[in-house]
């Protein structure tokens, strides 16, 4: 019998990124819907509400740990403050997409949850080349990548948010193991 590769646990100095689980739906629902936070994202919708934060954990809970990775980021006085998704879109390669919730931003979480995050993914997951692309909207976003060591490629793509209901440019980037 195979056993497949259950989504670790990664530990960072002040963050613990761990599988969605039931439980967690309450706690995604009072974050993601702000839209602020869902517009700066792809697959969010707004508004967002226990039934999507359901089939969230859901979703996550079936992925394929050969190729997907989802994490909530959990702060151990604060709880959960975001989430960093590992995915593979098909035919695309590796791509990566994090989000933290309003109240903590400005804290350092979205910079320590990645730069964890990939240092799993060359390390143990044995990855060596991921994209990710930001909101030209959303330079902070931009920022997070640069300091975790992803490069502009210089790409420009158009791609659509659910909680805007369009199409926005997406500054793409690549980092390399």
């Amino acid at each position: 019998m195979c056993l497949i590769e259950q989504t670790p646990s990664i530990e960072t100095r002040r963050l613990t990124l761990r599988s969605p689980a039931p439980g967690d739906e309450s706690r995604l629902a009072e974050l993601m819907a702000d839209f602020d936070i869902a517009r700066m994202t792809s697959r969010v919708p707004h508004p967002y509400g226990l039934a999507d934060a359901a089939e969230f954990i859901g979703r996550a809970q079936g992925r394929d740990p050969r190729t997907d990775h989802n994490f909530l980021l959990e702060h151990e006085d604060e709880g959960v403050v975001g989430g960093l998704g590992l995915f593979t879109p098909p035919g695309q390669p590796l791509e990566v997409g994090y989000w933290v919730g309003k109240p903590f931003w400005g804290r350092g979480f979205a910079s320590e949850a990645l730069t964890g995050a990939l240092a799993w993914a060359g390390r143990d997951w044995k990855k060596r080349y991921i994209v990710a692309g930001h909101f030209s909207d959303n330079p902070a976003s931009g920022a997070v990548l640069c300091k975790a060591g992803f490069l502009y490629t210089g790409e420009v793509q158009h791609r659509h948010s659910l909680a805007r209901g369009e199409a926005a440019p997406t500054r793409m980037m690549v980092w390399l193991a």
